[in-house]
């Protein structure tokens, strides 16, 4: 439904009309829901009949067609239209008590780790592989329903901590949070006062960035002493909220 009221039916005027763009995300949807490739879900929408029917499908899309799909609805607009749809549905006054933020790497491939180490069959020793950029994902996620209220996509290997206004802004400006959770790759008086005197959301990150021999030094950030004063451990063990989607 949300889909439909989005995304404009056809991508162009003179497109050959043989699937709608709502379809065809569904069916891009399910490609990853199934975690297969272009064609294999193509091969299981072939033999899922009443799943075709569902969806209204009246042929199976080929792979290809979706590929291309793909490129035009995976976009970060096309994006960003259909979680702020989602979002102004399911949080109707656009209020937020508790957000968590957090982020992830990705293989670059469908080849796992294990494979890579162990390919040379028959071989003494291990072979590894080692990957120097890799898809990394930041969310901002409601704790409370588990909904994303943004996403990021950036290149890693790169450090959290100047990813935190990025990945904070977007969701900061479709909706009103109280309160932000983030981990101590986080901690930054930087985002500390993005969040909190320009954001108006108390950031609430653990105080461990830092040389050890200076543990005990107060900070000149007062955020981060506040971290390490007033620490609120109660609400800070919901952080664990926004690992569901990155575990």
């Amino acid at each position: 439904m949300i889909a439909k009221s989005t995304l404009p039916k056809y991508a162009h005027q003179y497109s050959p009309k043989k699937y709608t763009q709502p379809q065809l995300l569904v069916c891009l949807v399910l490609k990853i829901f199934f975690k297969t490739d272009y064609r294999g879900i193509e091969t299981i929408l072939s033999d899922s009949e009443d799943l075709c029917k569902c969806f209204g499908l009246t042929t199976v899309p080929h792979y290809t067609t979706l590929q291309k799909a793909s490129r035009r609805l995976l976009r970060v607009k096309a994006f960003d239209q259909l979680l702020s749809a989602i979002i102004e549905k399911v949080i109707e006054d656009k209020k937020v008590e508790l957000a968590a933020v957090d982020s992830t790497g990705f293989e670059a491939g469908y080849v796992s780790r294990y494979f890579a180490r162990r390919r040379q069959k028959g071989s003494k020793t291990d072979v590894v592989v080692s990957c120097r950029k890799w898809p990394k994902l930041g969310i901002v996620c409601d704790c409370r329903n588990h909904l994303i209220l943004s996403a990021i996509m950036t290149r890693g290997p790169s450090p959290d901590v100047n990813q935190f206004c990025q990945t904070l802004e977007p969701a900061a400006e479709k909706v009103e949070i109280d309160k932000i959770l983030a981990d101590a790759g986080y901690d930054s008086q930087g985002n500390h006062e993005y969040a909190r005197e320009i954001k108006d959301i108390e950031s609430i990150i653990p105080a461990k960035i830092g040389r050890p021999s200076k543990v005990n030094l107060p900070f000149k950030c007062k955020y981060r002493q506040l971290m390490r004063t007033d620490f609120n451990n109660e609400i800070y063990g919901q952080r664990w909220q926004v690992e569901t989607y990155l575990a």
